[in-house]
């Protein structure tokens, strides 16, 4: 099944941000964003354009070729809620890794995002997949899951 399109503007230009971005389109995306901004995500929360800057700025230093694929986009007045997936290699290792999360945006009145919450296991998306890690993770998930 296609993707629905995305009616309203303000989705259709951050989406269109986020699946474009490179190192140097992040002031693209960063013009989007009120100068206060509130960004959270499951290793973040920081306020202000800069500050999610140096977020992004962050991620093309530490991984290879990362890139978001917006799955669904729905917008209700000034609330918007995107599903995605997140692809990358982590910098030197050839295995290609996909999150897949969730955002909860809520725009300003000039159309800009006021706040960017980010929704992911990072349980399940990553710690479970670090070798080390993930072993233990596994273990606790089958010691805490309910039997077949």
């Amino acid at each position: 099944m296609p993707p629905r399109p995305i009616t309203d503007p303000r989705t259709a230009r951050l989406v269109a941000a986020y699946e474009a971005l490179r190192p140097d389109t992040v002031p693209d995306l960063l013009a989007l964003y009120d100068d206060e901004a509130l960004f959270k995500d499951p290793f973040n929360e920081v306020r202000g354009q800069a500050a999610i800057g140096r977020i992004f700025a962050h991620m093309f230093q530490a991984l290879a070729a990362p890139r978001f694929e917006v799955r669904v986009a729905v917008t209700e007045g000034n609330d918007a809620f995107l599903t995605w997936d997140f692809h990358f290699a982590r910098r030197g290792q050839p295995e290609r890794w996909t999150i897949r999360g969730a955002s909860h945006l809520l725009y300003t009145p000039d159309g800009r995002v006021s706040v960017h919450r980010d929704y992911w296991d990072a349980a399940e998306e990553l710690y479970a997949k670090l070798p080390l890690l993930g072993v233990l993770m596994r273990a606790l998930q089958r010691r805490l899951g309910t039997p077949a």
